[in-house]
Order: structure tokens, then C-alpha cells, then sequence
């Protein structure tokens, strides 16, 4: 199962001064643009964080390719939670692209993320981590270990390590709007607003009932555009 939304942050932290691994992290998930997206997708164009001057062959993986009857499932979820009329109705599309992105079709990677699952349930992050490693070795295309690993990173201030899962997820599907809402809070906390909101108001176009989001882009907003007259 993937992590829909990561929880907001309660208060400030203490910003630290991005690294080098992080700006270029950065770079390769913020800046760009649909280029990306339709190397990535084929025959249909979505909003896609790209790199700004690296080939996607070079510096994206690929795509995992669904089975036929999931992709046509996927696509009809994602264009029923654009217009989903309520949060309950939300949530049951949200749930069931959960569904489909956690299925790894494989019974060994099935295990450890079960394993992976009780380890974190636990607060045993170190274990959920390596569990989550041997399954990502097994599925490198596998969005719901590599989003469930994100999520552990991201709670334990590991931004680096959260932001290179971020980075892998959407370059496999950029409308993960989980991940473009982790993207979001890892931006504030870092002190990178005007990054902050470009990622939450993408989270917003995917799944408008996104839970935080809508709270989260209005703060942002005030601070980066200021208060409409």
C-alpha cells in the first residue's frame, strides 16, 4: 500500500543548508517540464517534473509497464479523481490507485513489504529500510516500495535519501500526488517556498481533495505571492 499523504509538519524546523546531492535532486524533480513526460509516457503527455538539460534516456528510468487492463484502470482513476465531487469519493479512488500502484506482483517482494509494513508499524525504521532495499532490489520499478521508503525517510528528516525516492516515483509516474505533496513539505521545510507551492498546487491538479494540500498551498501562497487585494 502506498502512503497517500504525508503529515504535515506542526511547526518550523531548524533549516539546514541544502547539499549538493540535494540542488541536484532539486533540479532533476522540479525543473523541466512535459518533454520529460512524453519521452516517459509514449502517446500521452502528463505534468512531468524534468530534468532541464539531461537526456531522459540518460538520467530517467523507464516507465514499468502495467498490464494492459491496470493501465486503462489507471488512467480512468486518475481523470475520476480530477473530478471527484466530495473527499469520500476521493478517498475510495485514492485507495484503489493505492491498490494497483502497491501490487508487486511478486510473492517475494510481497513478503518483505509485509515484513517492511510491521517493521515501520514497530517504529523499527532501520529494519522497514532494509526490508524495503531487498524489495526495490528485486522490483527496481516498483512505485509502492519506492514510496513507502520515501515516506520513512521523510519521517526521519532523511531528506537527501526521501527526495532521490521522490524523484524515482514520479519519474514513473508523474501524477503521484503523495509524492508531489511530500515534495511539498520537504520544499518548506528547506526554506523553498516558491518549490513548495509549485509541487502542492501539482499535488492539487491531480486530486483536488488531496487531505492538507489545499491548507498547505494557501500558506504557501500568502508567503510567496502575498495577500489578493
Amino acid at each position: 500500500m502506498i502512503f497517500r499523504a504525508m503529515p504535515p509538519r506542526l511547526a518550523d524546523r531548524t533549516l539546514r543548508a541544502p547539499c549538493l546531492l540535494l540542488a541536484a535532486v532539486l533540479t532533476v524533480v522540479i525543473s523541466g517540464g512535459l518533454a520529460q513526460a512524453q519521452q516517459l509516457r509514449g502517446d500521452k503527455a502528463m505534468p512531468q517534473p524534468g530534468p532541464p538539460s539531461a537526456s531522459p534516456s540518460e538520467s530517467a528510468p523507464a516507465r514499468p509497464r502495467l498490464p494492459r487492463d491496470k493501465r486503462t484502470q489507471v488512467e480512468g482513476l486518475f481523470a475520476a479523481l480530477k473530478v471527484a465531487p466530495d473527499d469520500r469519493s476521493a478517498k475510495m479512488i485514492a485507495d484503489r490507485l493505492d491498490q494497483i500502484f502497491g501490487d508487486s506482483g511478486s510473492p517475494s517482494a510481497d513478503l518483505l513489504m509485509a515484513r517492511a509494513a510491521a517493521a515501520a508499524e514497530a517504529k523499527e525504521t532501520d529494519l522497514a529500510v532494509q526490508l524495503l532495499d531487498e524489495v526495490i532490489e528485486i522490483e527496481p520499478d516498483y512505485i509502492g516500495a519506492l514510496s513507502r521508503r520515501a515516506t520513512i525517510f521523510y519521517m526521519r528528516d532523511d531528506y537527501g535519501a526521501a527526495l532521490a525516492d521522490i524523484r524515482e516515483v514520479l519519474a514513473r509516474e508523474p501524477r503521484h500526488f503523495a509524492m508531489l505533496y511530500g515534495l511539498a513539505l520537504i520544499m518548506r521545510d528547506l526554506g523553498d517556498d516558491k518549490r513548495a507551492l509549485q509541487a502542492v498546487r501539482q499535488a492539487l491538479a491531480v486530486n483536488p481533495h488531496l487531505d492538507g494540500a489545499g491548507e498547505l498551498e494557501s500558506q504557501l501562497t500568502i508567503k510567496v505571492e502575498g495577500r489578493g487585494i
